[in-house]
């Protein structure tokens, strides 16, 4: 009963080894492949807070310390965070709010040695936040809101430039 399991699985594993997939962050044993590519990316000082956070989550999945490769890239980003507003409910008295922060970044991949530009895109990312009517409180619920938008950003740009690598 356990000869005809093996009989078929075996065909299996063979079609699959076969087909051409290949982990994303995987290595051929020969060259370090696309983590060894994406840490080999110079991210500029940024300007801006947000430009900040984006750039530190980037460099710690990117580069983590020890790994980090020469500079052949460097990454170029701009990011923006807008709020908004929209729901709000004041019936009786209670007032209820719950506001929108929407964090939009463009980038862009060059080549050190030209200068040219590899790869560029853009990205967003919309976090939603309580307004619960007490200044402290409203003002770290959107710094929150803020860094987990910049967050989302910087893992969506790491992914769509380990997928440029990839090719």
């Amino acid at each position: 009963m356990k000869s005809w399991r093996i009989l078929a699985i075996v065909p299996l594993l063979v079609l699959l080894g076969a087909c051409g997939m290949r982990p994303l962050y995987g290595t051929d044993g020969v060259s370090s492949g696309v983590a060894g590519q994406l840490a080999s990316v110079a991210i500029p000082e940024p300007k801006t807070r947000l430009d900040q956070i984006v750039r530190n989550e980037l460099l710690s999945t990117m580069r983590p310390a020890g790994t980090a490769e020469p500079d052949r890239y460097s990454l170029e980003i701009v990011t923006k965070a807008s709020e908004d507003r929209s729901i709000e409910d004041s019936s009786d008295s209670r007032s209820a709010r719950r506001s929108t922060v929407r964090v939009t970044a463009s980038f862009q991949l060059k080549d050190m040695n030209g200068g040219t530009v590899v790869y560029k895109g853009k990205t967003f990312s919309n976090v939603s936040y309580d307004d619960v009517g007490q200044s402290f409180s409203n003002m770290q619920a959107r710094t929150n809101a803020i860094e987990r938008g910049a967050k989302e950003i910087a893992l969506d740009i790491r992914t769509r430039v380990a997928a440029h690598f990839a090719r």
